[in-house]
């Protein structure tokens, strides 16, 4: 697969302060553990958004006190903060976000991942949140959608933390559809059952609330149940991942049991679906994780899944008791599934 990646030195020197969970450390060591597959990658130039680019989201307001705290070290609330740098690399992940996106739309890769931060699906239209000051993720989509590069999009969110702001980007439009796994009740506290998009979104937000300790098996089944008659309906021109590492089975953020190759199951069963549906069009945008080596490691084994040829039909194993509850919950309670 011809594979692209979004990677920034710039991204590094953003910091929220010496001991915060959102290190520069965590895109230190991605960078380092995939320098070995640099050869096989496309590094696709990176770009600030245009304040056009992000009012697709954003309010006009919002993104100038962004802009007013270029340069300047800043904390917009309790977890979210930055330096000098910090803003720079905000309209950048943005930007390049858009960019990737739009490049696998027009057949110049097939898939890619955005390796940036700071990450972005808390932000709302008006606030920073959990260490997001950029929705990168929406703002792609609605910029592929406003420039006809496609027409329908599927999100996908598997974060350990719901993605508050995404979704209510998007909970009045059937354009755009936003799916989510994670623990609950957890920050933000979103993402309940009954959060399933309002007006003519109804049905287009699927919100799947997890107890801890589900694991690969859990996560796959779930996938599986739901994305897949999603697809089947929906037909999505493109697949965008909110690629969160804290369910990773060792983060000190998180209480998930995914392994690496937990990681690079989620990622075959996603190239599956996109092959199938979407012309292998795929690209994920880095969330959280926040074991430095578990976080680089996982990515790692992403980003092998990306670049392979093959394209693996992943075994789907019989998962907790809970699990098959909770899907059967989400298909009862989401107008999606009794259309």
């Amino acid at each position: 697969m011809k594979t692209a990646i979004v990677k920034d030195e710039r991204f590094i020197k953003h910091s929220a302060g010496d001991y915060h969970p959102e290190s520069p450390d965590r895109l230190k060591a991605i960078y380092k553990k995939i320098e070995p597959l640099s050869e096989r990658l496309s590094f696709i130039k990176t770009r600030e958004a245009k304040r056009e680019e992000l009012k697709e989201v954003h309010s006009e307001q919002y993104i100038e006190l962004i802009e007013k705290l270029r340069g300047r070290d800043f904390s917009l609330d309790a977890d979210t903060s930055g330096n000098s740098f910090s803003v720079e690399a905000a309209f950048l992940a943005a930007g390049s976000s858009i960019d990737i996106a739009a490049e696998i739309m027009k057949g110049s890769y097939n898939n890619g991942f955005a390796l940036i931060r700071p990450p972005g699906h808390h932000a709302e239209n008006s606030r920073a949140m959990g260490f997001c000051i950029f929705n990168n993720i929406a703002i792609t989509a609605a910029n592929l959608i406003k420039n006809r590069l496609a027409k329908r999009i599927l999100i996908v969110d598997w974060d350990i933390h719901h993605g508050n702001g995404t979704q209510h980007a998007f909970y009045s439009r059937d354009d755009i559809l936003y799916f989510s796994t994670h623990l609950y009740p957890y920050y933000p506290g979103t993402g309940y059952f009954d959060e399933i998009g309002e007006g003519k979104g109804s049905g287009y937000t699927i919100n799947v609330p997890l107890t801890p300790h589900k694991d690969n098996d859990d996560f796959l089944y779930i996938f599986n149940e739901i994305l897949t008659p999603v697809c089947e309906r929906f037909r999505p021109d493109i697949i965008l991942i909110s690629a969160g590492y804290d369910i990773y089975y060792r983060d000190p953020l998180g209480s998930m049991r995914i392994t690496e190759e937990g990681f690079f199951n989620f990622t075959e069963f996603f190239k599956y679906l996109a092959n199938k549906y979407c012309n292998n069009r795929l690209c994920l945008f880095l969330e959280g994780g926040y074991n430095i080596e578990g976080l680089a490691n996982s990515v790692y084994r992403t980003i092998e899944s990306l670049l392979s040829e093959s394209i693996t039909e992943v075994e789907i194993r019989k998962p907790s008791d809970e699990t098959i509850r909770i899907v059967e919950r989400v298909k009862s309670t989401n107008p999606f599934f009794k259309k």
